[in-house]
């Protein structure tokens, strides 16, 4: 018989750092969190395509998977699991169904970066012994501490009393923005009474805990094509339509929207390439951008000006521009009525020194679209933050968090679904829903 995950929080998450994988190849992870799901004895567990619709994911990579399919399969993968995830349906939904009681579901994201992990002797995984197994790949945010709570709160729940329905998204792909939708499309999201989503860090230390976030930036990543005509430089430029120029025209003009004064608002260009050689007029020029709003309507303002810059600007120099989405998320706030309640609980747990009711997010996360379905129903949500000493910030080769907050989390979420059991339902502020802030 398994150890109980509670007694090896620690060893869970390490396993899971040695293999991070990237958006829609995390393979093995889902293989692994499977065979501890099945350990624990739950209801029912979906994997894949049978957690949602393969057609509602975005940012699904054209290529490059099979590489990570025979990774996981050298590690001792399941073959037949891995058959199930063919095509990149990666991901997990775990359920416990105990009868009559409040349905509550806890998001957890599962996907690794695209970083190299520091091989430092001093940073910690190095120093230990669990540092990343996979070259260019790292779990720089904390995921691999995210699994590690779902775990333990899905065998804390199976090992309790609880009446009610419990779901756990082990969601893929949150770090390119393509998971979030259709785990909150799939039948699992469906009446939901309450969702709890977390993160661990975001720069508060060991010991705080932020009961929910507010202000999250809608976002769309967005990928920018634009076509020309080559020619030779040195002896006929002018029978070329320059993609390069076109390019630099349109990231310059990108930076030059203006900001809206109805809330934030933000544009990156994160990569552009173009070109071939120093003699040839650039047929062709690619970026990678981001548009980002304090509300979802900002953000789909700064997304139509980026397209209507590049066009203009791929146009002004005889070439083509095509703008993709390739995904995006909308904001949605925490809601009160569960800060209040993370709060009350998190001021009972051993180690937690300081609770903060709501802080200001500042970033972007596609478990906004759980939220949002959940809330548009009629429930409640609130995405909480368990804080952590991390050496270095999120998404660099030396992050890492203090495991003394893995048992925080824990505590803190299985703490928060039992009140949720007790108190059901939770009443709801008197605030009527037309003076919400909008989420449009």
């Amino acid at each position: 018989m398994n150890e109980p995950i509670r007694d090896r929080l620690a060893s869970v998450r390490r396993r899971f750092h040695r293999h991070p994988e990237p958006a829609w190849r995390e393979f093995l992870t889902t293989a692994t969190l499977v065979k501890e799901i099945r350990a624990i004895g739950v209801d029912e567990i979906a994997i894949g395509p049978d957690a949602y619709d393969p057609a509602d994911r975005m940012a699904v990579p054209d290529a490059d998977l099979e590489p990570w399919i025979e990774r996981a399969r050298d590690r001792g993968a399941d073959p037949e699991l891995l058959d199930r995830m063919t095509g990149g349906n990666t991901g997990a939904v775990a359920v416990i169904d105990r009868g009559d009681g409040p349905a509550i579901g806890l998001r957890v994201d599962i996907d690794g970066l695209l970083i190299e992990e520091s091989t430092d002797p001093d940073h910690d995984p190095v120093d230990e012994g669990f540092r990343s197994e996979i070259d260019g790949t790292m779990h720089a945010c904390g995921h691999d501490a995210h699994m590690t709570w779902g775990l333990a709160v899905l065998e804390a729940i199976a090992e309790s009393d609880f009446a009610g329905r419990l779901v756990v998204f082990f969601q893929p792909a949150e770090e390119t923005g393509g998971g979030g939708r259709p785990m909150a499309e799939s039948r699992f999201a469906d009446d939901l009474d309450y969702l709890l989503a977390v993160h661990v860090g975001l720069d508060h230390p060991t010991g705080e805990v932020v009961a929910g976030i507010e202000k999250p930036l809608a976002m769309a990543h967005l990928d920018a094509t634009i076509e020309g005509t080559s020619a030779h430089a040195g002896k006929a430029p002018n029978e070329g339509d320059n993609a390069m120029q076109a390019m630099g025209a349109a990231i310059v003009n990108a930076y030059g929207i203006a900001r809206h004064a109805d809330g934030m608002t933000r544009v990156n260009v994160g990569w552009a390439e173009a070109g071939t050689a120093s003699n040839v007029v650039a047929e062709r020029a690619a970026m990678e951008a981001e548009a980002r709003g304090e509300t979802t309507e900002l953000m789909e303002y700064m997304k139509d000006r980026f397209e209507t810059t590049v066009r203009a600007a791929a146009t002004m120099h005889g070439c083509r521009g095509t703008v993709d989405v390739v995904s995006e998320s909308p904001r949605a706030d925490s809601d009160p009525e569960l800060q209040a309640l993370v709060t009350e609980v998190a001021e009972g747990v051993d180690g937690i020194e300081a609770v903060l009711p709501a802080a200001d997010f500042g970033a972007s996360e596609d478990a906004t679209f759980l939220m949002e379905r959940v809330q548009e129903a009629g429930g409640l949500a609130t995405y909480l933050i368990v804080g952590t000493d991390h050496p270095t910030s999120h998404h660099t080769p030396t992050f890492d968090v203090d495991e003394r907050s893995l048992r925080h989390g824990v505590d803190v979420l299985v703490g928060a679904i039992r009140d949720l059991e007790r108190r059901h339902p939770v009443p709801q502020a008197e605030t009527p829903a037309d003076a919400r802030p909008s989420l449009e």
